[in-house]
């Protein structure tokens, strides 16, 4: 398998999420993490679930992206208020280092639907919400780390399809969309759909895409629906034109990560690898991560802790172009 799992999985659980009471005691889970590399060490945006099932954003630091403490310290959004109606949830935050700030994209539960926001900051300390990435019902959305053609770019996966047995609305297909200014954006197309009756049915967008100089590479996350049981969320990679990215260069034939190991197997939601975080070692002089540089994968698993696999960018084009 491409991406090698972190001996010492899982890097967080429950148990090292700090009390905070009254709005957090007793955590029930921890994953899908954002994932940065901000003043020398790495940094993870937390979806922390509570007992009631809150979803509330918490951080954790790492010197060496192996041993991570969790701040006590909710993350507040300053500006929230400003979305009309009732906001249930917020959660599954991506980040992207672009211009000198950091953005995160965030998925949010309404009382009209799932959608796509963008927020802000500067120094990790204060957390300014922009507003809504538009009025459609989405999840997984990813800025790239870049303009190009001078345009802010944009992935989301719009949520069209109804899942075998009911249940929330998901989707099967990555679009891009571009802004000139990160609060008006326009369809451009579709990057690519799923493949029914494989391993990625359904798909969406993992951690913002890395810069290589063979192509946006881009991880994403795939659903298996097809079997009797429950659905199995593995992870695959695709690269896409610099220029283009609606132009797909080449995609992984089989996935890079699937749920074998137990931490992965059982927990809320059984069967499942969610790529939400990507960090490289380093990158060249015109931003460009090497062939031999080594990527960390931050991933939920089984929507119940934060796991690690890594892999070199070279593993990851060569699985790609497989």
């Amino acid at each position: 398998m491409t991406l090698k799992r972190y001996l010492n999985n899982p890097v967080l659980s429950r148990e090292d999420v700090p009390e905070l009471p009254p709005r957090l005691v007793d955590a029930s889970s921890v994953f899908n993490p954002g994932a940065v590399r901000h003043d020398g060490r790495t940094r993870l945006l937390l979806r922390v679930q509570t007992r009631g099932r809150e979803s509330l954003l918490l951080q954790a630091v790492s010197d060496e992206g192996l041993r991570f403490r969790i701040l006590p310290e909710i993350v507040e959004l300053r500006g929230l208020e400003k979305v009309s109606g009732t906001v249930f949830h917020v959660y599954d935050p991506r980040i992207t280092a672009l211009e000198g700030r950091y953005y995160i994209t965030l998925a949010l539960d309404t009382a009209a639907g799932g959608r796509l926001a963008l927020a802000r900051t500067d120094d990790f300390r204060r957390f300014e919400f922009l507003g809504l990435l538009g009025k459609e019902n989405a999840r997984n959305g990813v800025l790239f780390p870049e303009r190009v053609g001078g345009s802010y770019l944009l992935l989301s996966r719009p949520n069209t399809v109804r899942p075998p047995g009911g249940g929330a609305l998901t989707g099967d297909r990555i679009v891009l969309s571009a802004s000139g200014d990160l609060e008006r954006w326009r369809r451009i197309g579709e990057v690519m759909s799923g493949r029914p009756h494989f391993w990625d049915e359904l798909i969406g967008a993992g951690p913002p895409p890395l810069k290589t100089r063979e192509g946006w590479l881009l991880v994403y996350h795939g659903v298996a629906t097809h079997f009797a049981g429950a659905p199995v969320y593995q992870a695959g990679a695709v690269l896409l034109d610099l220029d283009d990215p609606l132009r797909v260069l080449a995609r992984t034939r089989d996935n890079i990560l699937e749920p074998r190991e137990t931490y992965e197997l059982v927990g809320q939601v059984p069967n499942v690898v969610f790529p939400s975080g990507l960090v490289t070692d380093r990158a060249d002089a015109a931003g460009f991560a090497p062939l031999d540089s080594r990527a960390w994968l931050y991933y939920g698993a089984a929507d119940s802790v934060v796991a690690l696999a890594t892999a070199t960018v070279a593993d990851l084009l060569a699985a790609c172009r497989a």
